[in-house]
């Protein structure tokens, strides 16, 4: 499946129900992510759920169009702003519950804030709220590994366009200015719809004081789950994770 939104092409896929019959999880990618690298995670959603499952790849991801570099401080709430709207639109999205992992996460939450009716509900995986020292100490790790190791190779089987990927969002995260930049904590109190948080209990590139944020804003309307993984919930610790969704979705009675 592709998408056109405004002569931007964009790789996109669908599982399960269609959104007519059925509410639709959509997934939003990480910063390296793409559509294949949510591997199955989104049939083995679509089996535990009974809803449609939507996910594509940002621009300058997977196999859409590249993106133009640099990527400005915030592109984060830009994407959120200007292309995740247009996005539901073009892929017929009703009622939905936004499914992000890290910058996807953001992403999400960043738009269930602006309060779209059609989102009913938000899981996010290893969020980025505001910056932390050990999130820019994983990313400068990962400019070493894609500069001098193995990393570019494996990236270039999922994306294009490889450096464009990987430069628009290492580059922005390194930036000095990024730090001051990025932080969505002051949106967090605007959601009004249930929150899953999933964290990974030993995440090198955030900690629990991005769910804590979380946390303080909406108390009475988020639920964290600490599993036991590393930066990517869904694959690491893909049974508890997926368990935790599929409780939400059905109280959300959707």
């Amino acid at each position: 499946m592709r998408l056109d939104i405004d002569g931007i092409g964009l790789e996109a896929a669908s599982w399960g129900a269609a959104p007519a019959a059925a509410a639709t999880l959509v997934l939003l990618h990480e910063g390296l992510g793409c559509v294949a690298l949510w591997r199955d995670f989104p049939e083995r959603l679509a089996a535990a759920t009974g809803c449609g499952v939507f996910a594509w790849s940002r621009q300058g991801y997977g196999q859409s169009d590249p993106c133009p570099l640099p990527r400005p401080m915030d592109y984060m709430q830009r994407e959120a702003a200007q292309m995740l709207p247009r996005v539901l639109d073009a892929a017929g999205v009703g009622r939905c519950v936004l499914i992000g992992h890290s910058d996807g996460a953001s992403i999400a939450a960043a738009y269930a804030a602006a309060g779209d009716p059609r989102v009913r509900g938000l899981v996010l995986m290893a969020p980025h709220y505001f910056v932390e020292a050990v999130c820019l100490d994983s990313i400068a790790a990962a400019k070493v590994a894609y500069e001098t190791g193995e990393l570019r190779r494996r990236l270039a089987r999922y994306h294009a366009d490889v450096d464009s990927a990987f430069r628009g969002w290492n580059d922005a995260w390194l930036d000095p200015r990024f730090r001051s930049e990025f932080d969505l904590t002051g949106l967090l109190a605007r959601i009004a719809v249930p929150v899953l948080q999933v964290q990974g209990s030993d995440d090198p590139y955030g900690t629990v004081a991005q769910t804590a944020a979380m946390e303080r804003a909406r108390p009475d309307l988020v639920q964290t789950l600490l599993v036991p993984a590393r930066h990517a919930p869904h694959l690491e610790a893909a049974a508890a994770t997926l368990h935790g969704i599929a409780a939400m979705v059905g109280r959300l009675a959707l």
